[in-house]
Parts: C-alpha cells; structure tokens; sequence
C-alpha cells in the first residue's frame, strides 16, 4: 500500500516527533508532582536518559510509547504497512536500546518503572497507574511495567 501523503510531507510530520514532554509523560508527572513526588527529568548521567529520575527512592522511570517501543500485545503497537523491513529494523533496534538501558540501571542499583502510554490515556486510569506506582515505590521491588491491561478501568 503506498503512502497517502509525499515524502516531503511525510518527513515533516515524522519531525515533529518529540521524544521529551510528551502528552503522557506530561500527565504522569502532574499526577506524581500533586502526590507530593519530586524528580529530576531526563538525566544526562543516568544510563538510557530515563524520563523522571526519583533519586530519594533510587528509582526512575520510562513513559514508552506503544508505537515506537513495541507494547507487545497492546493495540496501539501496529505495523506500517509501507515499508515493513524498515520499521521491524527499527523498532528491534528501539527495543534491544530500552533492555540495553533497563539491565544498566539495574546494575547501576537503581529500580526502574516501566509507563507505557495505553495506561494514560484516561483520567482514571492516570489515577490508577499513579497509585500503583506509588505503591511500587514503597515496596521496594526492584522493577515494574504498567500498561492499559495491567490496572482496572473503572468507567
């Protein structure tokens, strides 16, 4: 199937990609910060530039995109269907990057939370993920994933 918009376009609109400040990491952070968290973002030092870093609980945390991350199982992690070779390179290559930067954080001693996107979408489910989060951090466990079939839906 061919592209529904030129190349020039298509380039331009995959720019405007961000990877910082994105709407569900946006969304997490305000649910976290009104829960009396404090965090740096993005740091330089730490291994794979997590997106919140909770030094006091020696934990961070990765808000992935479904898409670009691979939520396996998740509805929102499809296939282009131009150029399939291309994104299964690069999505395997985003992917062996996230293990890569998990398993360094966990020898490093940190513990390291795992956001995808699908369990953002939805006010409740913010609360949701937010409180398991919560309850992740007081735990002490040494990881955790989050995503839309991991927490109740209470509408």
């Amino acid at each position: 199937m061919a592209d529904i918009v030129d190349r020039q376009t298509r380039s331009r609109m995959m720019s405007g990609i961000r990877g910082k400040d994105t709407k569900p990491e946006m969304v997490l952070r305000r649910a976290l910060h009104a829960r009396g968290f404090r965090y740096r973002l993005h740091g330089k030092g730490v291994p794979g530039r997590p997106d919140m870093i909770l030094a006091k609980h020696r934990a961070v945390i990765f808000v992935h995109g479904c898409f670009w991350h691979r939520h396996e199982g998740c509805r929102y992690a499809t296939t282009p269907a131009t150029q399939p070779e291309f994104w299964q390179a690069k999505f395997a290559a985003n992917v062996r990057r996230d293990r890569a930067a998990c398993e360094a954080l966990m020898a490093d001693g940190w513990r390291v939370a795992t956001i995808w996107e699908c369990a953002l979408r939805k006010p409740n489910q913010v609360t949701a993920t937010c409180a398991a989060l919560v309850s992740w951090l007081a735990t002490g466990a040494p990881s955790i994933e989050i995503g839309e079939g991991d927490i109740r839906d209470t509408e």
